[in-house]
């Protein structure tokens, strides 16, 4: 399994800065190489570039390494092949790559990068000087890595493949689930047993609403300045250090809210989960504010968190459609539109929460007509709010995003709390987040 950490590189100095400034141009261009080739073979009815085409049209033009053009080629033609498949699912807005990039993140394969003592050699090309960073602790062998810019300052990915061992032999219990993903409740969990489980995503929803105010009085603010004067310039510095605060929040609340669902679904021996698609909802027509809100729900990064883990505890995970389940009675089969979170059946009185009964009704689609009970006992309790939320907004706890501490990393960080800046434990300063996302899968 392939995980990516991320470390800040805000200590670099004013010439390494300026490289990779350079390489990123320099990337860009690769990227801008490969849009022209693809886009004149579409205009022209012609054979579209492959990976050896693009390759070869690149090779030796860019002062770049040579596997680290090659791996913008490869993001290229990712990007293209995703382009292509929702395209022929019927998304016509979805357009090939067309715009000209300034930058682009400088990546590196396994093979390019060297490890001398406490430092890493990443090569710029032949002639030029290698870029050298500081070796972190735990990276033991050589592993693929990008260099990003977040909007402040640049980013380092290193991937880290984790090794599962072997497999785990699960008794045939033939237990399994179904996920109804939402904005309100990130997740609301039915087993085929009688268990559920409510995951709250206000917090998620909240900062988001919180960010997005914040925006419209920096964009107010900005509106009254010139373009490029000292307010503009530090208005646009301060918008992007709250986006930055809120990404990494809200990743954090994500990580935290799928490691409990995929948690309840092994400490109940559920062999296989069905995720809901809710894709069809997302596109419904709901007034300015609404739309808003649903443009800004992160399910895409849901489904691949709980996949990504469930797959870490040996779980089988699956996707599908979704549509009618939260408005089907569970009992009789009665259809209407419920309001609020209290399903209320028309026809035969039936009572229940509408995200659990938006995941009972998943089973029979996901499980070959299998019809379940409805659980008689929801799992809703919690140190933080009527529901289940997956971590506290106030506190901060960069170190184990999404996963379990152990008591020497809790007992370190109490023990940080209370020292002196100059005793901080080196451990405690590390950008610990850890999205559960290949490097290819990161945004171009």
């Amino acid at each position: 399994m392939e995980r990516v950490r991320i470390l800040s590189l805000k200590g670099l100095s004013r010439r390494q800065q300026a490289f990779v400034r350079v390489g990123q141009k320099e990337a860009a261009r690769v990227w801008t190489v490969c849009r022209d080739l693809h886009q004149a073979a579409r205009q022209d009815h012609k054979p579209w570039p492959n990976r050896d085409a693009l390759q070869k049209a690149t090779k030796g033009r860019f002062a770049l390494h040579s596997q680290s053009a090659q791996m913008v080629t490869h993001a290229f033609l990712a990007n293209g092949d995703t382009a292509q498949q929702l395209r022929s699912q019927g998304r016509t807005d979805i357009r090939y790559p067309y715009k000209d990039k300034t930058f682009h993140p400088l990546m590196w394969p396994a093979q390019a990068m060297r490890l001398e003592g406490q430092r890493i050699l990443l090569p710029m090309g032949r002639g030029r000087p290698s870029l050298i960073l500081p070796k972190p602790a735990w990276l033991d062998q050589p592993r693929a890595c990008q260099i990003i810019w977040n909007g402040l300052h640049n980013e380092w990915h290193i991937s880290v493949t984790e090794d599962s061992g072997e497999a785990s032999v699960l008794e045939p219990t033939h237990r399994h689930a179904t996920v109804d993903l939402g904005q309100i409740h990130q997740a609301a969990v039915a087993t085929n047993d009688g268990h559920a489980l409510i995951v709250s995503g206000r917090g998620i929803r909240s900062l988001k609403r919180q960010h997005s105010q914040q925006l419209g009085e920096i964009a107010s603010k900005r509106s009254r300045c010139t373009k490029g004067s000292r307010r503009w310039r530090t208005l646009g510095r301060a918008r992007a250090k709250l986006t930055l605060r809120q990404v990494r929040r809200v990743r954090d609340l994500r990580h935290k809210g799928t490691r409990q669902v995929v948690d309840f679904c092994k400490a109940h021996a559920v062999e296989a989960v069905f995720i809901g698609n809710p894709d069809g909802v997302r596109r419904k027509n709901s007034g300015r504010h609404h739309n808003q809100r649903m443009s800004q729900w992160e399910y895409g990064r849901d489904i691949d968190y709980l996949q990504q883990k469930a797959e870490q505890d040996r779980i089988v995970s699956f996707i599908g459609d979704e549509r009618g389940t939260s408005s089907q009675c569970p009992v009789c089969g009665h259809r209407h539109k419920p309001r609020g979170r209290n399903w209320r059946c028309q026809a035969c009185g039936f009572e229940g929460h509408r995200d659990i009964v938006g995941a009972v009704n998943m089973h029979p689609i996901a499980y070959d007509g299998q019809v379940v009970p409805f659980p008689k006992r929801i799992t809703h309790c919690g140190p933080h709010g009527p529901y289940l939320r997956p971590g506290s907004l106030r506190r901060s706890s960069r170190p184990g995003t999404g996963h379990r501490m152990d008591s020497s990393v809790r007992r370190c960080l109490a023990e940080t709390r209370n020292q002196a800046p100059q005793d901080i434990c080196a451990g405690s300063l590390e950008h610990a987040h850890e999205p559960c996302h290949s490097v290819r899968s990161l945004p171009a």
